[in-house]
């Protein structure tokens, strides 16, 4: 009988990836999770155009008199009557807030006019009468708070939720192989390094075509709504976001799988993942607390597992060089590069070792 030659380690390495991009695309739950997710995001993007696509300005009531005060106003809906007694009458009708009349005494109504109102001071309309001075920026903003803010949170929660979903998925995988002795059948046709690529490969994978989707329904939502003036916006800065993403969860994913390959139960997975939970989750809370503080934006965009969002908020926000983010990319890829070769080694020291959880230094110290 003829031995089979041994597998290639990339032939190897793409077998047992889309062996685990196959056993999740026939998980009911994986699919009905992600339609879940991608029917929430495109409710809210319309959900938040249709909210605020009303029109916000307050209606005013104007006689031809007192038209000119306020006919450029864009933050008033004004409507002019033929007379003082019309647009009190509206006024009491509760079809406009106040009425806006002229008045002859200057020293009580510098302004030339005064308010009419019901019963209560049309808050909006007298905000939107003050006089203010003009005010001159010296560094204007290039994007609103509101939509920073948003941006930090969407880059910072879809790097989270793809790198605890899929990070969780790796663990829980390797460790129900050990507990199940499926891997000692792996590994009688694949080597441990290959099996451990192709589980970062495959669930890289995953995690990328997920984001992809989200992405793609996010724009559909805001070009549908009229909103695509913000993709313009976005570009750059998504960008940087899908390449820093990629090697950031690289890194994340290969520290799971080490990390899991340490215990051989799943009740013991809690033990060993809670400090790799913990840095999928910094990226987030580090956009979240500090975007406005550039010092701590600064330093968390060289720092590996923080950089996938800090710096791609940076660029977006144009607080960044040119050239940082090709230095934090090049930093984030030998940190995965090193990250790849710890959980290598961990990984095919541990991986068919049963019992107890297994110290990592004894992990990284024990003979093949």
């Amino acid at each position: 009988m003829t031995a089979h030659a041994p597998l290639r380690s990339s032939t190897a390495i793409r077998l047992v990836a889309a062996r685990e991009i196959g056993a999740q695309l026939r998980s009911k739950s994986f699919i009905i999770s992600t339609v879940v997710m991608l029917v929430l995001i495109l409710a809210a993007i319309v959900g938040s155009a249709l909210l605020g696509g009303g029109d916000s300005r307050a209606p005013v009531a104007a006689i031809p008199q007192t038209e000119a005060y306020v006919a450029d106003n864009p933050a008033l809906e004004v409507t002019v009557y033929e007379d003082e007694n019309a647009a009190r009458a509206a006024v009491l009708a509760g079809d406009e807030d106040a009425a806006i009349l002229p008045s002859s005494d200057s020293a009580q109504d510098p302004f030339g006019f005064y308010l009419v109102a019901a019963q209560d001071a049309p808050i909006d309309a007298i905000d939107a009468l003050s006089a203010a001075p003009r005010v001159e920026l010296l560094e204007p903003p290039t994007t609103s708070e509101g939509l920073r803010y948003l941006v930090s949170f969407a880059f910072g929660i879809v790097f989270m939720v793809a790198a605890l979903t899929f990070g969780s998925m790796i663990a829980q995988n390797t460790v129900v192989e050990k507990q199940t002795r499926t891997v000692e059948i792996l590994l009688s046709a694949v080597p441990a390094r290959s099996l451990l690529g192709g589980k970062i490969l495959g669930n890289s994978a995953l995690a990328v075509g997920q984001t992809a989707l989200i992405v793609g329904t996010a724009m559909i939502g805001l070009v549908v709504t009229g909103q695509a003036d913000i993709l313009q916006v976005l570009s750059v800065s998504m960008l940087w976001f899908v390449a820093f993403f990629v090697v950031g969860f690289v890194m994340l994913a290969a520290v799971y799988a080490g990390s899991a390959s340490l215990v051989s139960r799943i009740e013991d997975t809690g033990s060993v993942l809670t400090p790799v939970t913990w840095l999928a989750m910094a990226p987030y809370f580090v956009v979240v607390f500090f975007s406005t503080n550039e010092t701590v934006m600064a330093i968390a965009s060289y720092v590996p597992f923080s950089a996938p969002v800090a710096m791609p908020v940076r660029v977006f926000m144009g607080t960044a060089a040119w050239w940082e983010p090709l230095i934090s990319l090049a930093v984030l890829a030998g940190s995965a590069w090193v990250g790849i070769a710890l959980a290598a080694a961990v990984y095919s020291r541990t991986v068919l070792r049963t019992g107890a959880r297994v110290k990592l230094k004894d992990a990284l110290t024990a003979e093949k």
